[in-house]
């Protein structure tokens, strides 16, 4: 046990838990925003470069759970770039011209 975790000491059961609830509730959270998007093709509110630099990071967290092998880490970011990739794409098909 290093330092950082002496100051939340967990089960390994109760990590992978939280872990699984964290990336639900943030890999979900994308789910009403490329709804919304598809839906509308409404998307002058979106930067193409905080979401060019969120998928970005995106990936590089889903290779890192990889490296890891995390399976809340992987599983939540494989679904999570996906819509992110797909809300960027849609930024960037349907802007105003």
């Amino acid at each position: 046990m290093n330092d950082l975790q002496s100051l939340l000491p967990l089960s390994p059961v109760l990590i992978e838990w939280l872990g699984a609830c964290a990336a639900f509730l943030t890999t979900g959270s994308f789910i009403p925003q490329a709804w919304l998007v598809f839906r509308t093709r409404q998307v002058e509110g979106i930067s193409v470069g905080m979401y060019s630099a969120f998928t970005a990071g995106v990936a590089l967290w889903l290779l890192y759970g990889i490296a890891m092998g995390s399976w809340s880490i992987t599983i939540a970011n494989t679904i999570t770039l996906t819509l992110a990739s797909a809300i960027l794409v849609m930024r960037l098909r349907y802007r105003q011209r």
